[in-house]
């Protein structure tokens, strides 16, 4: 009975206690958003307890949420890079507390030029400024892409295309999204002077992310990286006109009530451009695009997007004649072409169309559905007839009795080709956020494609009288190839991811770990990608931040990659398609980091990532200007290795600007036996993008651009890798070019001159001056190969465009 009486009194005292100890252990929360002045939504703000471990941070939505004990008077710090530091005492807590906060950002102001101190990026995502855009010198008429391939680890030799190579991978290994789409380009283009607009509308563009590898799973099965597009929402009317001599754009945006579109209309034509390429005569070239972005909020929990392209590419050229100055100053060569009734005529046509439904539940849970179209009709004809010969150039001239091999000839280029595509795709999509430190994606696509090829074209060509190439008493064409394939199938693919944010008393840490699965019925391949990475912030220097990346990152066979090339018995080359082909794979391993620093009192911020791609099942392939032409075979094995650095601030007080650099090497084991470089293997690139302003006049702007980047594998046309170790391992030429803008502000801001009736209605006008390739360097990124009778080849470079003037205006409103 005593001992019960203990026990008893034990668990009163025990329970007493506890209680006690609950009550003064009570915590409350303290919650709100984060925003700039701007009243956007601020991530990655740190919230800290001052004098303690204790911390939170803010998510995509500037959204915070931190447990404190009830008691005494706290102080908590919301600190971010690029942003003044802000503190707020909290008085003794009883319940829970919503504390909203505005933070004030770092800013330089130079006149009308505003430069922002840049933020941390913690995971491997690239954010890039697209308004630069406005001012850049750009050959092809302003695209995104011409400012993505001045960043680290992106690489470009023709800048009459807005293709890129992001290490050491081809055009294909890219990814485009744009509003959570992934968006398509012809299949048949060839050369830059066919290809046009790029799908994105740089004047629509709201916000930029890029990856040059190591993205997350919820982006597409790509092997090199991924570009991430979001249109504007406008609030008011705005708009813009710009013309040149490269063509002529205009946008304008709106929003009335619920509803808010954006519609842009651009024309481009390159003909005076291409005047500066060796091979004169007429260009026609004419490529129109218009694309429109709508939203409409249907309740206040439901709403409705729909995006529209439609673009048209024609290219006419009527050659006649074509001079080009090879060899070295001890052999100089010329090149001539008389060219015969010839003509090529080219045209693309493509219509896209998506439709977006988001519910909100909360501000916690989000799903979405979403459905495309795309459809793409394609038409290559030409008849080229051309009488050749290559002399021997003495200082500028040519000695007319001497002629080299091969003398006088003539060839005779012919082509028919038809190709229609259609990719329809739909989706379903969640976004959930069950706390404040971790967001769930996840979303399933089901994709039909539907592909129908015509392919008829010849080349036949003479030396001296002979036809070429000579087999007995046959004489053949010296290529052709044919085609006539049609291709329906269904691709299945689904993704799920985690975003987990926390803090340690080192540092805070940002997880993103997904997986993605994908089946195509047509070679019946399943492939499941793991993806990861993770970005570290030390509390002991929030000026540096520490980022890893690994995964498998697939490329599963488009219909390009499927073509294989047979022999029948009458020695012509027919297209098949390889139903046995399957994704190629690259697993990467990077390793990067940020310094944010201050140099003379000016911010800077130096990037340096190192990165490894194990190749597996390639598809091997060569690249002739900028076709691809595949193997159709997983015939090969490889590795891409390299280091991509980039210092960004301001070179000059005032105005951003970057150097990158980048160091790679590419290899591949072809049928286990030939050990040649990737396609894209230029060992070295450099670019720069620099601003400036003249002394006193901040309104007068330059802007440069420059690349020098090391030269590409050569391969002979229709002869494969072989043939690489046959022209003695031969490489182009580097590729060096150097644009230079000159802008200037005649109105805008707060200038004087915007009171004037005339200048009301409108928010800048800039008047601009570019020189492209202002040194005349001759860039060659393709050759033309010419043969004698006894089947020697002689290389003749295609060099790419020369200097050339271009004046711009424009204006907002």
């Amino acid at each position: 009975m005593k001992i019960c009486t203990v026990i008893l009194a034990l668990s009163c005292i025990i329970i007493s206690v506890n209680a006690a100890s609950i009550r003064e252990s009570k915590r409350v929360k303290v919650y709100g958003n984060v925003r700039d002045a701007e009243n956007n939504p601020l991530e990655l703000v740190n919230i800290s307890i001052k004098g303690a471990i204790i911390g939170a941070v803010t998510n995509e939505k500037g959204y915070y949420s931190l447990n404190v004990n009830t008691g005494d008077s706290i102080v908590l710090v919301f600190s971010c890079v690029g942003y003044y530091t802000s503190e707020r005492i909290i008085p003794q807590l009883s319940q829970d507390m919503r504390l909203n906060v505005k933070m004030v950002n770092r800013t330089i102001e130079l006149g009308q030029v505003f430069i922002t101190a840049s933020r941390h990026q913690a995971d491997m995502m690239e954010s890039i400024e697209a308004g630069r855009i406005k001012t850049l010198p750009d050959p092809s008429g302003g695209s995104i892409e011409s400012l993505v391939v001045t960043y680290a680890g992106v690489s470009s030799n023709n800048e009459l295309s807005s293709q890129y190579s992001v290490r050491g991978g081809n055009y294909d290994e890219n990814i485009v999204y744009v509003n959570g789409l992934e968006v398509f380009r012809p299949l048949m283009i060839r050369s830059g002077q066919q290809e046009g607009l790029s799908f994105i509308n740089p004047e629509m563009i709201e916000n930029v992310r890029f990856s040059a590898g190591g993205f997350e799973a919820r982006y597409g099965d790509k092997m090199s990286s991924v570009l991430d597009i979001i249109y504007k929402k406008p609030k008011y009317f705005e708009g813009s006109l710009t013309a040149s001599l490269l063509g002529i754009s205009a946008y304008a945006g709106n929003s009335i009530g619920k509803f808010t579109q954006i519609t842009g209309i651009r024309y481009k034509t390159t003909r005076s451009l291409l005047g500066t390429l060796d091979t004169k005569g007429e260009y026609n070239p004419d490529f129109i695009d218009l694309q429109t972005y709508i939203t409409y909020s249907l309740s206040p929990k439901l709403s409705a997007d729909f995006m529209g392209n439609m673009s048209v590419n024609n290219y006419i050229f009527m050659p006649k004649m074509k001079e080009t100055m090879f060899g070295t100053a001890r052999n100089p060569r010329m090149f001539t072409v008389d060219f015969l009734n010839s003509k090529e005529r080219d045209r693309f046509e493509t219509l896209f169309g998506a439709l977006t439904l988001k519910y909100t539940l909360n501000d916690d849970t989000q799903y979405g559905f979403q459905a495309s179209m795309f459809n793409s009709n394609e038409e290559e004809t030409y008849d080229i007839t051309g009488i050749y010969r290559q002399d021997i150039a003495e200082a500028g001239t040519i000695d007319e009795d001497i002629l080299s091999t091969p003398g006088g000839a003539s060839y005779h280029e012919h082509a028919r080709n038809r190709l229609n595509a259609q990719v329809t795709n739909v989706g379903f999509f969640v976004l959930i956020k069950p706390n404040v430190a971790n967001t769930l994606k996840s979303g399933i696509n089901v994709q039909h494609e539907r592909i129908m090829d015509r392919i008829s074209e010849w080349e036949s060509r003479d030396s001296s009288g002979y036809s070429l190439p000579q087999t007995g008493a046959t004489v053949n064409v010296v290529s052709n190839l044919f085609s006539n394939n049609q291709l329906e199938s269904l691709r299945y693919s689904a993704y799920v991811q985690n975003i987990f944010k926390f803090r340690i008393p080192q540092g805070m840490f940002t997880l993103i770990a997904g997986i993605r699965g994908s089946y195509w019925n047509y070679n019946k391949e399943f492939i499941a990608s793991p993806r990861f990475s993770a970005g570290f912030i030390p509390n002991a220097n929030q000026n540096l931040v520490l980022r890893f990346a690994s995964g498998l990152y697939y490329q599963p066979p488009f219909y390009k990659e499927l073509r294989i090339i047979e022999k029948d018995t009458f020695g012509n080359n027919f297209i098949t398609l390889n139903r046995d082909l399957k994704s190629q794979r690259s697993t990467h391993f990077i390793l990067g980091s940020d310094y944010n620093f201050r140099a003379a009192g000016r911010p800077f911020k130096f990037t340096a990532e190192m990165y490894y791609k194990k190749l597996d099942n390639i598809n091997p392939h060569t690249i002739d200007n900028v076709k691809i032409r595949y193997y159709g075979k997983n015939c090969a094995t490889g590795y891409t290795a390299g280091l991509d650095m980039k210092l960004f601030g301001e070179f000059v007080q005032g105005a951003d600007s970057w150097l990158s650099i980048s160091l790679i090497k590419s290899r591949q084991t072809i049928h286990d036996t030939l050990t040649v470089p990737m396609p894209n293997d230029q060992m070295y690139n450099i670019s720069l993008y620099f601003q400036d302003y003249f002394p006193g006049n901040k309104r007068a702007k330059i802007s440069l651009k420059g690349v020098l980047a090391g030269g590409l594998p050569v391969t002979i046309p229709n002869k494969g890798w072989e043939s690489h170790k046959q022209t003695g391992g031969r490489r182009t030429s580097p590729y060096r070019r150097l644009d230079i803008g000159f802008s200037y502000q005649i109105a805008g801001g707060e200038d004087r001159i915007m009171d004037r009736p005339f200048f009301n209605n409108f928010k800048n006008i800039w008047l601009g001056v570019d020189v492209f390739n202002l040194p005349d360097i001759n860039n060659a990124n393709s050759y033309y190969w010419i043969t004698d009778v006894y089947n020697n080849q002689y290389a003749v470079p295609n060099y790419l465009t020369g200097r050339q003037l271009n004046f711009r205006i424009s204006v907002d409103f």
